[in-house]
């Protein structure tokens, strides 16, 4: 089979699971899920490396795009600088191996062919909101100093903005809160109004957000500066045409910058090829670095030798940081966003994990993420009537996890925890399942589907509080 996971993308395509029967031309097999199931699982490339994350063995645990597990490499990983830390002290800054001084240039190399970017361009450091706050800084300082962005061919493009302008910043209403925060604190620290120049594009249904209605925001405000959108929607899991927001952004005069959190590691980006001119991501969902890991961020060489708006002195340049000058030369890459020294245990179990995930191949673990995301859309729609499917069907616009609808969602999510299917709720009625690539079988697919089934059958959700706060 050329395609060993062809069967599960016909079923979401074709007829459903119950149109698929004994010889039929899709190459199913079988209509029952079951027999699938196993024929997918069977012709996984991938289906070896569950063996290497470390799961609870009654757990079915479809929430990897909050946190993903650990695995034998990031506890080796992690495991290796707890040892240099007992043994060298202060000396693993520089004797390790590798040295700790250069670890956030070295996990941004590695996570480079990720996001398709040259090494220089991507570092890992701060978190993720810390990231977000530095570069919306950065940028809004260059356009109040005067200077847009720059792309050949691109008329309005040409390097330049009008200081007297008050540049905005366009968002949209489906992103995650913590961006609009701090996009918000960022305007008001440089004196804008964020109540007048946060623009913020609606979404016609709640779940998705429409690329027409990002360029028509464009068009009807000649104000922004600063395009800042998700890669992925992370309540309905809508993957955005990220080089379609990034020209847009720069043929309206504005740069484009994106928060990748929930994407990286689940679908492979091209930022370098598209014309991003920043973005940020976290490491502990679909990248696996364990809980409170560090952020990662993407610069374009177009814009090294910035000052960061939050300089510190892991940014300085390498070669004189340890001169202790009072004035800050930011280092000629992305590593000048660094601004404090790197905590190595949160940073050490990435080594790990990322070389495992480079092993598995980023495009061959989209290529499974879409099976398991088809198969479990195509279960849904058969037995599951009283949910709807909040994510896009189509794979171009599909990030790694599928929002499943239900009025009774929050009960629902606390029901299948209890039977050890581990999801989440998000407000008002999602419940998000992600079954991701590396460690998730078809099998447990079908399972987590079988146990939705019956929990709605039965009502057994109806015995659980709602509305009660707390983690979901």
């Amino acid at each position: 089979m050329d395609d060993p996971y062809a069967p599960a993308r016909d079923a979401l395509a074709g007829d459903g699971l119950g149109g698929a029967g004994d010889g039929d031309a899709r190459g199913s097999g079988s209509s029952d899920p079951a027999v699938l199931a196993a024929r997918l699982d069977d012709a996984d490339p991938l289906s070896g490396f569950a063996d290497r994350y470390h799961l609870p063995e009654d757990v079915l645990y479809m929430d990897g795009n909050s946190l993903g597990p650990a695995s034998d490499a990031a506890l080796a990983s992690l495991d290796r600088v707890v040892d240099e830390w007992r043994e060298r002290l202060i000396a693993g800054w520089t004797d390790a191996d590798p040295p700790w001084f250069s670890v956030g240039e070295r996990l941004g190399d590695a996570l480079a062919p990720l996001v398709g970017a040259d090494p220089a361009e991507v570092v890992v450091g701060n978190s993720i909101t810390v990231n977000i706050h530095t570069l919306i800084g950065t940028f809004l300082d260059e356009l109040l100093a005067g200077n847009g962005p720059e792309r050949a061919g691109v008329e309005r493009a040409d390097g330049e903005w009008d200081p007297s302008v008050e540049p905005a910043v366009l968002v949209n209403e489906l992103d995650f809160p913590s961006d609009h925060y701090a996009v918000r604190a960022q305007l008001r620290q440089r004196g804008i109004d964020p109540d007048e120049k946060l623009r913020v594009v609606e979404s016609r249904d709640g779940r998705t957000i429409d690329p027409r209605d990002i360029e028509a925001a464009l068009a009807a405000h000649d104000d922004v500066g600063i395009v800042w959108m998700p890669t992925a929607l992370y309540r309905s899991g809508q993957l955005f045409d990220v080089e379609r927001v990034a020209a847009a952004a720069h043929e309206a005069g504005a740069y484009a910058g994106f928060d990748a959190a929930h994407s990286a590691g689940a679908v492979p980006h091209e930022f370098g090829d598209a014309g991003v001119d920043f973005a940020v991501w976290c490491t502990y969902k679909y990248l696996n670095a364990g809980p409170g890991s560090l952020g990662a961020l993407f610069v374009a060489e177009r814009h090294h030798g910035l000052t960061p708006a939050l300089a510190g002195w892991w940014g300085h340049e390498k070669a004189t940081q340890f001169e202790m000058n009072m004035t800050y030369t930011p280092a000629d890459s992305a590593g000048a966003w660094q601004i404090g020294t790197p905590p190595l245990l949160a940073a050490a179990p990435l080594e790990g994990s990322v070389e495992l995930l480079r092993e598995a191949g980023i495009r061959r673990v989209r290529s499974k993420s879409l099976a398991l995301t088809d198969f479990l859309i195509a279960l849904v729609d058969d037995r599951l009537p009283e949910v709807a499917v909040g994510t896009p069907r189509e794979h171009a616009s599909r990030g790694g996890h599928v929002a499943l609808e239900h009025p009774d969602a929050e009960r629902l999510s606390a029901a299948l925890k209890a039977r050890g299917v581990v999801v989440d709720f998000r407000p008002p009625n999602v419940v998000r399942v992600c079954p991701a690539a590396p460690y998730t079988s078809f099998a447990d697919v079908l399972e987590v589907v079988d146990e939705t089934e019956a929990i709605l059958e039965s009502g057994a959700h109806e015995a659980y509080a709602a509305g009660e706060g707390g983690v979901t």
